[in-house]
This record gives C-alpha cells, sequence and structure tokens, in this order.
C-alpha cells in the first residue's frame, strides 16, 4: 500500500507546513515580556473560512487514503477482476486540470481587481467542472453498457464508490463555485470576494490531486510507477 503512505504523507505535509506558516506552534508561556512582542502570539492571521477549508480537506484526504487502503486489501482476493476503465476518464482528467488552471487564474486575477477577468474564469471554471461530471456520469454509463454493475464484481463496487464520493465532492465544489460567480457577475467589488475565489481554488486544487491519485489507481498507473521504482532500486 505505498500509495496509500505517500498520499497521507502528502497530506500532513501541507498540514504541518500550514501550521508552521501560521505559527500555532510557537510557545509563548515560555517567553518573558509582553505578549504582543513575540512572533506566533496574536491572532491568527489567516481567515476563519481557511481554517475550515484546512480542517475539511484533512478529513477528505483521510478518508480518501482509508478508501485506498480498502481497495488494496480487498484486491488481494481471488475473486477480484480487473475492470474496464473507460477511455473517457483521460479526457475527464483533462477536464478537471483546465477547471483548476481556471481558478487559479480566477485567484490572480482578483488580486489584480480585474473582475471582468474573475467572471470570465469563474465561469469558464464552471463549465469544465460540469464537464467533468458529465464525463464521469458517460463513465458509468460505458460501463453499465457493458455489462459492469454495481453488484457484479467487488473491482466494478470499488470503481463506482471511488468515483462517486469524488463526484459528491465535485459537486460540492461546484456550488460553492455558483455561488462565488453569481456574486462576482452581481458586480461585488473584488476585494469581497477575493476570500471565496481563493477558497474555491483551493478547494479544486485538491480535487485535482485526489483524483489523479484515484485515476492513477484505477487505471493501473500507480503499480507502473512502484515497479518502476522497485526496478531502479533493485
Amino acid at each position: 500500500m505505498p500509495i496509500t503512505v505517500l498520499f497521507l504523507a502528502v497530506i500532513m505535509a501541507i498540514a504541518g507546513g500550514w501550521l508552521l506558516q501560521q505559527r500555532l506552534t510557537a510557545k509563548p508561556w515560555l517567553e518573558e515580556g509582553v505578549i504582543g512582542d513575540f512572533d506566533g502570539t496574536g491572532s491568527l492571521s489567516m481567515p476563519a473560512a481557511k481554517i475550515g477549508l484546512g480542517v475539511f480537506l484533512a478529513v477528505i484526504g483521510s478518508l480518501f487514503a482509508l478508501l485506498i487502503s480498502a481497495y488494496f486489501m480487498r484486491r488481494g482476493y481471488a475473486d477480484w477482476r480487473e475492470i474496464r476503465v473507460p477511455h473517457v476518464l483521460w479526457a475527464n482528467t483533462a477536464t478537471l486540470v483546465l477547471t483548476s488552471v481556471a481558478l487559479q487564474g480566477a485567484k490572480y486575477a482578483v488580486s489584480r481587481r480585474h473582475l471582468n477577468a474573475v467572471r470570465a474564469r469563474l465561469t469558464a471554471g464552471g463549465v469544465f467542472g460540469l464537464a467533468f461530471v458529465g464525463g464521469q456520469l458517460w463513465a458509468w454509463q460505458e460501463l453499465t453498457a457493458s455489462g459492469f454493475l454495481v453488484a457484479t464484481n467487488p473491482s466494478d463496487s470499488f470503481f463506482y464508490l471511488i468515483t462517486g464520493l469524488h463526484g459528491l465532492h465535485v459537486l460540492g465544489g461546484l456550488a460553492a463555485l455558483g455561488w462565488t460567480a453569481e456574486r462576482a457577475w452581481r458586480g461585488i467589488a473584488a476585494e469581497k470576494i477575493q476570500l471565496s475565489v481563493d477558497i474555491c481554488a483551493t478547494y479544486w486544487h485538491f480535487m485535482l490531486i485526489v483524483w489523479l491519485v484515484l485515476f492513477s489507481l484505477l487505471t493501473g498507473l500507480a503499480e507502473d510507477f512502484g515497479t518502476l521504482c522497485r526496478q531502479l532500486l533493485t
């Protein structure tokens, strides 16, 4: 289960880096003097919404890490049959990458107070996100038409569970993105929606990372990469 360990390590590294950045590890009780004179003893520089998002993403990452671990354990049984992954997943991956790129562009534009560019890039991100969800439904339809149903084989069940759970989180991201885009199109000042845009971008970047891990798992790329690493080390 090397990929599970790696995934958890990445999540812990992100959380640890954020903690160091916010100086939550400071020990003001060991210092002497006026409390405001020491680093890390004042109020947090990060808004509460971003703190909540960080906790939420850590929970999501742990959930998918456990799911990946269960996938590897169940795969070792004799009744496991490898599923034929629809080719449309490659196109879906590309659309999710474009969503992340569009939202990163919106984040850059909102920091420059270019509201028209923010509107265009948020809209583009929403369109690409919807295309990803549509592509995932197309993949499900292709599999069911070929006889790969939810209860046909454990591998089929895991495919629907993994992609469905990720899809639900993407739908949640689309709801937040739609709300942010609606505020931008209503003409609300860029500085007032900057936090929402930043949160949306961070969330979609994370969903992209999770999907790339899941995609490599479902297509066998993760196993091929592990085999290559073992060959290089021996």
